[in-house]
């Protein structure tokens, strides 16, 4: 099911994967690929595509999804000799590249079907924390400090953020917001009840959740997680992938 948004349509195409598409036509999405995400044929209709963290990087992903001319904006820390897969170095894909630190603001100017427009980026620290819910008794965590970031976009007008691989942190209740994808999976991110007190602190127009039940690690009750944020005055929608 598409969930429409303002000027944007939005799909949950699995784990962190989103496609965001706005009424002008400008196409974006999020950490695409992974777990069986994105198999079979796309239309490499993406204009921007943009990546968190060395997690959520997939060369074969981004290459399904994103048209010759997209600009791909990943994280400076994404580096393929660290990752323990077959992907292709961040420099070598065959698109306009962006690296981006944790704390960076970026303008992208994208051609697309309805003519130039241009896409505001603002990129936000994602971690988890050492005295948080994802440590082990030592304090190590599966994403530390450092290592990643969130997105919050601001598409023809309307505003999206897409925390990454993160706990909840106290900077992101101080974002405006218009769209919060969610991250609900819990294990190595915020749970659904860190998520549903995060989304009641921002108060944003709209919360679809994502990043949740590709495998067991990520196992989430998405109905509950809908019901407490409905029972917080906070509009949520549901989209499975199918």
């Amino acid at each position: 099911m598409t969930v429409r948004h303002r000027n944007l349509t939005v799909d949950w195409l699995g784990y962190a994967t989103a496609r965001l598409e706005s009424t002008a036509g400008t196409v974006v999405y999020t950490d695409p690929g992974r777990y069986g995400v994105l198999d079979g044929q796309y239309p490499k209709d993406g204009h921007l595509v943009v990546v968190t963290h060395d997690h959520h990087y997939d060369s074969d992903g981004i290459e399904r999804v994103a048209r010759q001319d997209a600009t791909v904006v990943v994280f400076e820390g994404v580096d393929a000799d660290r990752i323990d897969r077959e992907v292709r170095p961040v420099d070598d894909l065959p698109y306009e590249v962006v690296r981006c630190s944790d704390d960076d603001y970026l303008t992208v100017d994208l051609d697309t079907d309805g003519g130039p427009t241009t896409v505001d980026l603002w990129t936000l620290p994602a971690y988890n924390r050492p005295d948080g819910p994802c440590a082990d008794a030592r304090g190590n965590v599966p994403h530390p400090e450092g290592e990643g970031c969130g997105f919050r976009l601001a598409v023809e007008g309307t505003t999206v953020f897409w925390p990454g691989d993160s706990d909840s942190l106290d900077g992101f209740a101080e974002l405006e917001v218009s769209l919060l994808l969610a991250n609900i999976g819990g294990s190595v991110v915020m749970d659904r009840h860190a998520a549903a007190e995060l989304a009641e602190s921002m108060a944003p127009d709209l919360v679809v959740p994502i990043h949740y039940d590709t495998f067991d690690l990520l196992a989430a009750d998405d109905e509950a997680f809908a019901a407490d944020v409905a029972s917080r005055s906070i509009p949520v929608a549901l989209d499975r992938p199918e």
